[in-house]
């Protein structure tokens, strides 16, 4: 099983931005596999990676994700590209809807059909990473815009169509999406023992267009924390879990709170968002059951994080991300000085070695661009607007 990093969170300001480069250098040095970068509303995804790929030689670097509601298609492209060229071919697209909170809220676009957006946006990124035109009528983009002067134009940087592009999902419509279009899987709300109501969608999709869910990365966030004070760790774990089930999105359209649902927690799920909304922030968070915290998260002691990691792999993740942030409570300063030393180093190698799933291959390129090319220009969902099944 691989191991991968991310900085940032949904509201990172930069602080401590220093730290979390050494962060980074060291899980470079160790072997990590990709450092992922987050936006919502605090710092952005490119501009780290930008300075994270010029400070190391080999980990790739990956935006976890890029909002399609934020840049252009031809904007996340040409970006995808640069990234990809200052880096040596180091750099994975990931790219999400967000919710409607964001979008609507921050950037006065309009959350309706994210699915069919989202399929859209997909095609036309992949049309200029080709080496294409621009050329594409959609419902929601059209290239070049109609009746006025401009034409269809083609990227001035080499094409690089191998460049994989993951997707970060959570309703059943958008994860067979992912199986039939994507090359990896940025999971979250995941727990192994419900693996299925996440990954049969996937394995839909990918069926679908003709491939297997072994053409797909999965690759989920694991929020580790060591300690022999479970007690302690569920604790400090339910504040995080309180704001993704209550605030992680709208009243009426959170995503994670919906794939939680799904999972068996519908109860516990409903009664923390309400208390949440409701402003009782602090009994949402007394309401976070302890087993969903010990099910959702790789928190206990060293041997009860073993197992969680084997059942992360049995149930068929190949990359497990995690973040420093979550790791030591919140506190982004201590990460850098723990992760490089020895004992932490060896848990990071413990982590790459010890749950072994084979790498998934990433499918041909020619495989998914012969897809693409069958799939006609606009051709959208009939999902209901906002539904959490996108």
């Amino acid at each position: 099983m691989k191991v991968s990093v991310s900085v940032g969170r949904a509201y990172y300001d930069g602080s401590n931005w220093g730290d979390l480069v050494e962060y980074v250098k060291a899980a470079d040095r160790l072997g990590v596999d990709t450092v992922w970068s987050a936006e919502a509303w605090g710092m952005d995804a490119v501009a780290s990676l930008g300075y994270l790929a010029g400070v190391t030689e080999r980990i790739r670097i990956g935006s976890g994700i890029m909002q399609i509601s934020a840049r252009t298609p031809a904007t996340t492209a040409l970006t995808a590209l640069s990234l990809a060229q200052l880096s040596g071919d180091r750099f994975t697209l990931g790219l999400g809807v967000s919710g409607p909170q964001v979008v609507e809220g921050l950037h006065g676009a309009s959350f309706a059909d994210p699915l069919g957006r989202l399929r859209e946006y997909i095609q036309i990124v992949r049309m200029v990473l080709n080496g294409e035109r621009a050329q594409f009528a959609g419902k929601h983009y059209v290239l070049p815009r109609p009746g006025g002067e401009g034409k269809a134009l083609k990227s001035s940087i080499p094409p690089k169509p191998d460049l994989p592009i993951h997707l970060a999902t959570l309703g059943p419509k958008s994860l067979e999406l992912t199986g039939e279009l994507a090359d990896g899987w940025l999971g979250t709300s995941f727990i192994p023992e419900h693996a299925e109501v996440l990954l049969d969608p996937i394995r839909r999709g990918a069926e679908r267009a003709g491939r297997t869910i072994d053409d797909v990365e999965i690759q989920v966030n694991g929020q580790l924390a060591v300690s022999n004070d479970v007690d302690g760790l569920i604790a400090r774990a339910k504040g995080g879990m309180a704001f993704t089930l209550g605030g992680m999105g709208s009243a009426t359209t959170n995503f994670y709170n919906a794939a939680y649902s799904r999972a068996g927690y519908a109860d516990a799920a409903q009664e923390v968002q309400w208390l949440w909304v409701a402003g009782d922030k602090a009994a949402a968070v007394a309401a976070v059951p302890d087993e969903l915290v010990l099910s959702a998260y790789l928190i206990g002691n060293e041997q009860m994080v073993r197992d969680r990691i084997r059942a992360y792999a049995a149930a068929g993740v190949n990359t497990l991300r995690l973040g420093p942030q979550r790791a030591h409570g919140g506190r982004a300063d201590r990460a850098p000085r723990d992760v490089d030393r020895p004992h932490r180093r060896g848990h990071l190698r413990q982590l790459s070695d010890g749950a072994s799933r084979p790498s998934r291959a990433r499918p041909p390129a020619r495989r998914r661009a012969d897809h693409l090319a069958q799939r006609p220009h606009g051709t959208s969902c009939r999902c209901r607007h906002r539904s959490a099944n996108a």
